[in-house]
């Protein structure tokens, strides 16, 4: 087992696991590390605890210190640095006419190097811009091209629920979402109506989409046979969150909810052999 606490760098950002030594590190304190992209200023998210090793990405780096005010000082000055930077990238974009478009700019916390993120269609040669940037910034430039989803949950915004979005708010990490899901909760499938403002399937569906399939699982299938306490008929329509049937009487033709409980799905008899 290991000791460690778990370091996020961006709100609803990834979580990193580093050894706090000895220090006194509480949840909601701040803290130097060393990343792989340098010296980072990071909050803890999670206080203390043993982990297993398979759990954590060795060789696990240690905290420095924990963070004092100058630091916090330096951050702010840092952010007001990037935003300036990426005024002056976005220039330089236009100078060299690359089809791409600035996202966020970012130092790390020692100022060895400033990030660009930024979306495009395909690849995109910018050599010939970070050795621009290289002469106007004295440091090292690194340009990162991300995605429509990465683009939102950076630059935020309000989902069609009147919510912060998912992904900026407390997603750490982005889980597949499939059209599949859309249709096993019966939603519309306008992609005006299950689309995020990234243009991609709303994160959300994945939240209940375990009850859904287990649902289903209990539940017969639309079209399938079913014996009632009215009669025996078929599944038209399915209640999966209620785990309700609607079934079409064979007699009457009328329509009665019922159920998992009172619906029984019917079995053909067997033929016997000769």
């Amino acid at each position: 087992m290991l000791k460690v606490i778990g370091v996020r760098f961006r709100q609803a950002g990834k979580i990193y696991y580093f050894d706090p030594v000895d220090l006194e590190i509480q949840r909601g304190d701040h803290v130097i590390v060393e990343t792989v992209r340098g010296i980072e200023y990071g909050k803890v998210v999670l206080g203390i605890r043993y982990v297993n090793e398979d759990e954590v990405v060795l060789p696990l780096k240690k905290v420095i210190r924990i963070a004092t005010a100058g630091d916090r000082q330096q951050v702010e000055e840092n952010i007001a640095a990037a935003k300036e930077a990426l005024g002056i990238c976005a220039e330089k974009v236009r100078d060299h006419q690359l089809e791409m478009k600035l996202v966020d700019a970012e130092y790390t916390f020692d100022r060895n190097k400033i990030i660009f993120y930024f979306t495009a269609d395909g690849r995109v040669d910018f050599r010939e811009l970070v050795r621009d940037l290289a002469s106007v910034f004295r440091t090292r430039i690194e340009l990162r091209q991300i995605g429509v989803r990465d683009e939102a949950k950076m630059l935020g915004g309000i989902g069609p629920c009147g919510r912060v979005l998912c992904c900026s708010s407390f997603l750490g990490d982005f889980e597949p979402v499939s059209i599949k899901m859309a249709k096993d909760q019966n939603l519309s499938l306008n992609p005006a109506k299950i689309s995020g403002l990234c243009g991609r399937l709303m994160c959300c569906l994945k939240y209940e989409n375990d009850h859904y399939e287990e649902a289903k699982q209990l539940l017969p299938d639309i079209g399938e046979q079913v014996l009632t306490p009215n009669g025996d008929g078929s599944v038209v329509v399915l209640n999966l969150l209620e785990k309700k049937v609607q079934v079409k009487l064979s007699e009457t033709g009328a329509l009665v909810e019922h159920s998992l409980e009172d619906v029984i799905v019917a079995t053909s008899p067997q033929t016997s052999g000769i």
